[in-house]
This record gives C-alpha cells, structure tokens and sequence, in this order.
C-alpha cells in the first residue's frame, strides 16, 4: 500500500511515521516545510503541499498511485483566518481530488466535539470538512473514509501534553482553571493504533469515530498524572484566576507561542468526553488508562527541563526586550547627555563623532529591543544583541577598563544578559 500523510511532521504525523518505518508500506510525507520534513525523515519520499493553497486539480497528479491518504493536517490557533483556510478549504480540496483520481482509503482527524454542540473556530472548521468528507461517498462504496474525532491526545511532542507537563512541573503544581473540567485523554499509541488498523482494514469502512479514553478525567487529574509520570512529589495546588488564564490565551493567539489560545479554554471549559464503546470494538481493546500509558514511555530528565523551562520563555524573551529598550530610552536622554559624552571621549569621540556614535548606538538598542518584543526573528536579533554586547565590551576594557571594577556590576553583569541571551535564543529555536 502506498499512503500519504498530509501533516507529517506534526506530533500525530512523527508518531505515525515511526510506527510505519521499515514496514512493508510505501509512505510518503506531506507538509509545508520540506526542507523540515526531510530533516526529520531522511529515509522517506518527501512531498510539499499547502492546504492553504493548493486545489483539487494541482493534488490530482500528485495522487497518482496513492492508495491511502491520512490527513492529520491541523492548526492550534486561528489566526488570519487560518482554521478556514486548513481544517475546511484546503482539506476539502484534497478530499475532492481523493475522490476523483481513485484513492481508495481516506483517514482524517478531526477532534471530539467536531458536531452539532461544537461552540469554537476550531470544532466548526473540522465539522465542515468532515461534512464534506462523508458526504462525497456517505456508504463509502468508492471511497473508504474514516473521521476520527480524539478527546486529548497525550504524548511526547504534542502541545497538550507540554501545557500540562508545564503545569505540574512547578514546585506547587498550577491549577487549570476551577481544575473540575471534564476531559477524557487518549494516548497517542493508541490513536496510532487505530489508524494502523483502518489503513489495513479489509472490509469497507466509512464512519465516524470518537477516540477517548477509558474514562473521564477531570484537568487536575491530568496534571497530578503528568506531575508523577514526570517523577515528582505530591504537592497542593495552586489556583490560576481566570484572568490570568484569559491573558494568557490572548498572548499566545497574539505572539504564536505556547498551546494557550482562546479556542483551546473554551474546548477545555465546554467539556471533552464521551462513549469509548465504539472505539473499543474497533480497537479490540479498551484504550490504555493514562497512567499506564504514561509508563509505557518513561519521563527521562530532558522532559522535566523541558516542562519547566517551557513557562518561561516567553517572559524571558520579554525580559531582554525590556533590557534594550530601556538601555535605547536612557541613552537618548534620560541619562545626561554631558556625562554620555564624557564617557565616550576616552575613546577618541568628542563633538559630532560622540553625538553620531550616543544616538546610533541607542537607536539599535531600541530596534532590537523592540524587534525582539515582536518575536521578529529572534534568534538573528539575540546574535545580534551578543555581537554588540561584545563589541561594547571590547571598547570598554580597551578605554574604560575601571568600570569592571563598578560596584554595582555595570560590565560584569553584561555576562548574564549575554547567557539569559543564548537560552532564549536556544527556547525560540525550538518553539519557532
């Protein structure tokens, strides 16, 4: 069987595409990034698609001799539109192009919730492409379609995960909102299963299917449940206001950073559960209880930095923004121009050269003080940050030696601020 998987490099995708390595099935992965896809699967025919672009007929000849195709092509934030554009116009592009040249079998994944009760962006965009999905072959006598509708996936690398790791990784683990709502969470080995099952299925298959767990589960049993996979004590917890909560999902929908968004609290305050019978059947199993899932992959010391650090990189980021701008502002008068001048003149620079080299050197401080507040390019922005840390130093231990010697730190403290530099350069790396 020849598959393809639209959204391979997602969490779902990577899981999958390791499950399928080195088996009898031809598979090829699908994204937007291929340079990034062929980093992550050397061995394996890459293929770049964009569901925000691409139509029907320009999938057409890309689908030739595809038996198979899985779409697990998803976004956890709307932005400009983006939930239209990927889960419904570009998923039912491809859906369309499915049909018409022949691919037998169709997976999608769609999230629990994708159905009449659906209140966000989120639910209504996968609603609508499942509509569309079932409605092309509703027995699916041409077109072997399944739509799997997951409560929480939990696993290494999915976003969920971090946002609860995060949570249960502080020293008093950090309360979701009033810690009582209601989610059902599923393993992603076993979602895994259940596609690996559809894709080698025998007979016709044309459903849709809710994947849960075994049981519900409230967020705080999510969180004690992380915190003990992680190998940490028991400790009480502490309650998050619905401000900050609030705050927080507008942050991350306005920086990209982090699972927080507006759609996610209202999917978390609405309620994520439902009947695992029908999955069971299916499965031939009940899905794994968290815990026991858990433990089928232990938690090693890189998840438990990761989950703490993970918090803090956006404050960090907005740390050393606030360091340059402030350092931009100061330096274009708030600090008496008389005794910048003096200052400068050790190093040659008087007159119209010290005035030239005051107000450049605060006007970059403030650009990359405010580049990196915008989240432009972060990394180039910190190397270049580091570049004129160690120019200024440089100069300074040349002309003005004694200020190593200032007894609040002036230049020392340089040291820390190039270091708070390198890992935030180093976090936004990752969550870019």
């Amino acid at each position: 069987m020849r598959i393809l998987i639209v959204g391979a490099g997602g969490f779902v995708g990577r899981h999958l595409l390791a499950r399928l390595a080195g088996g009898d099935d031809g598979v090829i992965a699908a994204g937007r990034n291929s340079n990034r896809l062929r980093r992550l699967f050397a061995d394996l025919p890459v293929m770049e698609c964009d569901l925000v672009r691409d139509t029907a007929a320009e999938w057409h000849p890309r689908l030739a001799g595809i038996d198979a195709v899985i779409n697990l092509a998803g976004l956890i934030r709307d932005g400009a539109g983006g939930f239209h554009a990927v889960h419904e116009q570009g998923a039912n592009a491809l859906f369309d192009a499915c049909l018409a040249t022949g691919v037998r079998r169709v997976i999608q994944l769609s999230a629990l919730g994708a159905d009449e009760t659906g209140t966000s962006s989120y639910h209504r965009s996968k609603k609508a492409a499942d509509d569309h999905l079932a409605a092309l072959d509703p027995t699916g006598q041409r077109l072997d379609w399944a739509i799997l509708r997951p409560s929480l996936i939990i696993g290494r690398g999915g976003v969920s995960t971090e946002m609860f790791a995060a949570l249960a990784a502080t020293p008093l683990p950090l309360r979701l909102g009033p810690g009582n709502w209601q989610v059902q969470p599923i393993h992603v080995d076993d979602v895994i299963d259940v596609i690996l099952g559809l894709l080698h299925r025998a007979e016709p298959f044309a459903r849709r299917l809710n994947l849960m767990g075994p049981a519900p589960m409230t967020t705080d049993e999510v969180t004690l449940t992380l915190r003990r996979w992680l190998g940490l004590h028991s400790a009480p917890f502490i309650a998050l206001p619905a401000a900050f909560l609030t705050l927080g999902a507008l942050l991350g929908d306005r920086f990209g950073l982090g699972p927080a968004s507006r759609d996610s609290l209202v999917m978390l305050k609405a309620g994520n559960v439902g009947d695992a019978g029908p999955m069971r059947e299916v499965l031939g199993r009940p899905a794994r209880a968290l815990p026991v899932a858990l433990a089928r992959h232990p938690a090693m010391a890189a998840d438990r930095w990761r989950a703490r650090l993970l918090p803090l990189a956006m404050p960090l980021r907005l740390l050393l923004a606030a360091i340059w701008i402030w350092t931009g502002i100061v330096s274009l008068g708030l600090y008496p121009v008389a005794d910048s001048y003096a200052l400068l003149a050790p190093l040659g620079l008087t007159g119209l050269s010290a005035g030239i080299a005051l107000y450049t050197g605060a006007v970059l401080d403030l650009a990359l003080g405010l580049a990196l507040l915008c989240r432009w390019r972060p990394v180039v922005v910190g190397t270049m940050q580091l570049a004129l840390m160690a120019g200024y130093t440089v100069l300074i231990s040349l002309y003005l030696p004694e200020l190593w010697l200032h007894p609040f730190g002036a230049i020392t403290k340089n040291l820390a601020v190039a270091g708070a530099t390198l890992v935030m350069m180093a976090m936004e790396t990752e969550n870019g």
